[in-house]
Protein backbone atom coordinates (compact mmCIF):
# COMPACT_ATOMS: atom_id res chain seq x y z
CA UNK A 1 0.00 0.00 0.00
CA UNK A 2 1.30 3.45 -0.56
CA UNK A 3 1.06 6.09 1.72
CA UNK A 4 2.27 9.78 1.68
CA UNK A 5 4.47 10.36 4.88
CA UNK A 6 3.03 13.92 6.90
CA UNK A 7 6.09 13.86 9.38
CA UNK A 8 9.77 12.51 8.81
CA UNK A 9 9.93 8.52 9.91
CA UNK A 10 13.87 7.44 10.71
CA UNK A 11 14.29 4.10 8.63
CA UNK A 12 11.12 5.22 6.23
CA UNK A 13 11.91 8.71 4.81
CA UNK A 14 10.98 11.66 5.18
CA UNK A 15 7.96 14.13 4.83
CA UNK A 16 6.12 14.38 1.66
CA UNK A 17 7.74 11.41 0.05
CA UNK A 18 5.11 8.18 -1.53
CA UNK A 19 6.51 4.95 0.32
CA UNK A 20 5.42 1.56 0.37
CA UNK A 21 4.14 0.60 3.56
CA UNK A 22 2.21 -2.89 4.66
CA UNK A 23 -1.52 -2.32 5.02
CA UNK A 24 -1.30 -3.38 9.02
CA UNK A 25 1.81 -0.73 9.40
CA UNK A 26 -0.23 1.90 7.78
CA UNK A 27 -3.80 1.07 9.67
CA UNK A 28 -2.65 0.54 13.00
CA UNK A 29 0.76 2.65 13.49
CA UNK A 30 0.87 5.45 10.82
CA UNK A 31 -2.51 6.64 10.21
CA UNK A 32 -3.52 6.62 13.68
CA UNK A 33 -0.59 8.62 15.15
CA UNK A 34 -1.19 10.99 12.39
CA UNK A 35 2.47 10.77 10.66
CA UNK A 36 1.22 9.43 7.09
CA UNK A 37 -2.11 9.33 5.17
CA UNK A 38 -3.40 6.98 2.13
CA UNK A 39 -1.40 8.11 -1.27
CA UNK A 40 -4.49 8.81 -3.81
CA UNK A 41 -3.84 10.09 -7.15
CA UNK A 42 -4.75 13.40 -6.18
CA UNK A 43 -2.53 13.52 -3.35
CA UNK A 44 0.20 12.76 -4.85
CA UNK A 45 -0.34 15.18 -7.56
CA UNK A 46 -1.05 17.68 -4.77
CA UNK A 47 2.51 16.70 -2.78
CA UNK A 48 3.79 17.14 -6.30
CA UNK A 49 2.93 20.46 -6.69
CA UNK A 50 3.89 21.72 -3.21
CA UNK A 51 7.18 20.36 -3.57
CA UNK A 52 8.02 22.19 -6.86
CA UNK A 53 6.27 25.56 -4.81
CA UNK A 54 8.98 24.60 -2.40
CA UNK A 55 11.75 24.17 -5.04
CA UNK A 56 10.72 27.44 -6.67
CA UNK A 57 11.00 29.03 -3.52
CA UNK A 58 14.15 28.16 -2.24
CA UNK A 59 15.51 29.49 -5.60
CA UNK A 60 14.33 32.61 -5.28
CA UNK A 61 15.87 32.80 -1.39
CA UNK A 62 19.28 31.53 -2.90
CA UNK A 63 19.13 34.15 -5.56
CA UNK A 64 18.00 36.61 -3.16
CA UNK A 65 20.76 35.80 -0.64
CA UNK A 66 24.02 35.74 -3.62
CA UNK A 67 22.65 39.96 -4.64
CA UNK A 68 22.74 40.32 -1.06
CA UNK A 69 25.91 38.71 -0.42
CA UNK A 70 26.98 40.70 -3.33
CA UNK A 71 25.90 44.06 -2.37
CA UNK A 72 27.46 43.33 1.52
CA UNK A 73 30.64 42.31 0.40
CA UNK A 74 31.06 46.40 -1.36
CA UNK A 75 29.52 48.40 1.81
CA UNK A 76 31.77 49.73 3.56
CA UNK A 77 30.09 51.04 6.87
CA UNK A 78 31.28 54.02 9.07
CA UNK A 79 30.42 53.80 13.22
CA UNK A 80 31.05 56.83 15.58
CA UNK A 81 31.51 56.08 18.64
CA UNK A 82 32.62 57.70 21.78
CA UNK A 83 36.42 57.00 22.39
CA UNK A 84 39.35 58.09 24.74
CA UNK A 85 42.17 59.50 23.56
CA UNK A 86 43.97 56.58 23.68
CA UNK A 87 41.16 55.08 20.75
CA UNK A 88 39.52 52.90 23.31
CA UNK A 89 35.77 53.70 22.66
CA UNK A 90 33.78 53.97 25.94
CA UNK A 91 31.36 50.68 25.68
CA UNK A 92 31.84 48.41 22.23
CA UNK A 93 30.16 47.91 18.79
CA UNK A 94 27.94 45.39 18.75
CA UNK A 95 26.01 42.99 16.68
CA UNK A 96 23.39 44.70 16.82
CA UNK A 97 24.86 48.53 16.03
CA UNK A 98 26.50 46.69 13.01
CA UNK A 99 22.96 45.65 11.70
CA UNK A 100 21.23 48.59 12.08
CA UNK A 101 24.05 50.63 10.15
CA UNK A 102 23.43 47.96 6.79
CA UNK A 103 19.83 48.64 7.39
CA UNK A 104 20.56 52.57 7.04
CA UNK A 105 23.10 52.20 4.98
CA UNK A 106 21.34 49.71 2.20
CA UNK A 107 17.97 49.02 3.83
CA UNK A 108 18.79 45.64 4.18
CA UNK A 109 17.09 43.78 7.26
CA UNK A 110 19.61 41.44 8.65
CA UNK A 111 18.97 39.65 11.77
CA UNK A 112 21.84 40.99 14.68
CA UNK A 113 22.50 36.87 15.10
CA UNK A 114 23.47 36.35 11.70
CA UNK A 115 26.27 38.99 12.13
CA UNK A 116 29.55 37.72 13.78
CA UNK A 117 31.56 40.76 15.78
CA UNK A 118 32.82 37.91 18.08
CA UNK A 119 34.68 39.92 20.38
CA UNK A 120 32.95 43.01 20.54
CA UNK A 121 34.80 46.33 18.69
CA UNK A 122 35.91 48.32 21.80
CA UNK A 123 38.56 49.83 20.11
CA UNK A 124 38.82 53.09 16.94
CA UNK A 125 39.76 50.75 13.57
CA UNK A 126 39.01 49.17 10.54
CA UNK A 127 37.29 45.79 10.58
CA UNK A 128 36.01 43.34 8.92
CA UNK A 129 32.30 41.82 10.10
CA UNK A 130 31.19 38.74 8.76
CA UNK A 131 27.71 38.26 8.09
CA UNK A 132 25.98 35.00 7.48
CA UNK A 133 23.16 34.83 4.70
CA UNK A 134 22.84 31.18 5.14
CA UNK A 135 22.75 28.69 2.37
CA UNK A 136 26.88 28.74 2.46
CA UNK A 137 27.13 32.21 1.97
CA UNK A 138 29.29 34.38 4.09
CA UNK A 139 29.82 38.34 3.33
CA UNK A 140 32.40 40.56 4.84
CA UNK A 141 31.42 44.11 5.43
CA UNK A 142 34.11 46.56 6.15
CA UNK A 143 33.39 48.67 9.20
CA UNK A 144 35.07 51.18 10.11
CA UNK A 145 34.67 52.43 14.00
CA UNK A 146 35.90 56.23 14.20
CA UNK A 147 36.06 58.59 17.41
CA UNK A 148 32.63 60.95 17.73
CA UNK A 149 34.03 64.67 17.26
CA UNK A 150 32.71 66.96 19.86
Amino acid sequence: MDAILLEDIKGLGSAGTVVSVARGYMRNYLQPRGLAEVATPAKIAEVQRNESKRKAAEERAYAEAVAQTDILNRTILTLKAKAGDDGRLFGSITSGDVADAINEARGIAIDRRRISVDPPIRAVGTYNVPVDLGHDLIAEVKTIVSPVLD
